[in-house]
């Protein structure tokens, strides 16, 4: 087993630019667990991995344009995830802060679609992550239009198990 080094106390960041293409989804896993194995956060991997696909995999569907992964390292071992896309809308309920209720909502809503095929990425978002939003991104910031959707997720605070 290869050395892993210690999580890292300092903040750091990485971008990745990535194409509308169905690939990208793939593409930016294989970025996440290489950063996170580097940074020794291997602990998050599974369910990072699992809520930055259903971001990307969401901006590839409903934007016509680019996207860009955005993989930071905050405080306190924190992990922050950001997708931006080039669609401005942002989806429900992301367009408002998480309530203290949001996770017994997402269980509720979870527990009526058990059916559904198709849709659930962001109630897989809110019931993982410790924390998450969005916000649009106006023509004159950088340059850049559209949104921008994120999670976080802590050490041993990640992991949620959902019956099914």
């Amino acid at each position: 087993m290869a050395n892993v080094p210690p999580p890292s106390s300092d903040p750091w960041t990485y971008s990745l630019r990535l194409p509308n293409d169905p690939r990208a989804a793939r593409i930016s896993r294989a970025t996440l667990r290489a950063v996170l194995a580097s940074h020794g956060m291997a602990e998050l991997t599974d369910t990072a991995e699992l809520l930055t696909c259903e971001l990307v995999t969401n901006a590839v569907r409903h934007s016509d344009g680019p996207a860009q992964l955005r993989i930071r390292h905050l405080c306190e071992s924190r992990l922050r995830v950001s997708i931006w896309d080039t669609n401005p809308t942002i989806p429900a309920p992301f367009d408002a802060p998480p309530s203290r209720l949001d996770r017994f909502t997402a269980l509720t809503e979870a527990a009526a679609s058990l059916d559904a095929t198709s849709g659930r990425g962001l109630l897989i978002v809110r019931l993982c992550a410790d924390n998450w939003g969005g916000y649009p991104l106006a023509d004159d910031l950088f340059g850049i239009s559209g949104k921008l959707l994120w999670f976080e997720l802590t050490p041993q605070q990640h992991a949620y198990e959902i019956a099914a």
